[in-house]
């Protein structure tokens, strides 16, 4: 399941830097996750980084994104291989 940004945000600027693939981005008012790129860190850390250094606690997972463990896990092999094709 990707990862989503409540209203609750602060804007404090600290999660879309420990983004490893690079899925949040400013909205036209807080901070927003692309699903297609959120894989809640799967194959870079073992926990979401947004999540455990938002100050607000405002990224819960997005039930209109419901992924499995498999599915993030797959889409993280994606991302990689698309970045490595980019460069």
């Amino acid at each position: 399941m990707a990862l989503m940004i409540t209203d609750e945000c602060i804007n404090c600027d600290v999660c879309e830097p420990v983004c490893p693939n690079k899925a949040i981005f400013m909205g036209p008012e807080i901070y927003e996750i692309d699903p297609g790129l959120c894989t809640e860190c799967v194959g870079h850390f073992d926990t979401p980084q947004c999540v455990d250094i938002c100050p607000v606690d405002c990224i819960p997972k997005d039930p209109g994104h419901e992924e499995t463990r498999d599915d993030l896990m797959k889409k993280y092999h994606q991302i990689i291989v698309s970045s490595r094709e980019s460069a």
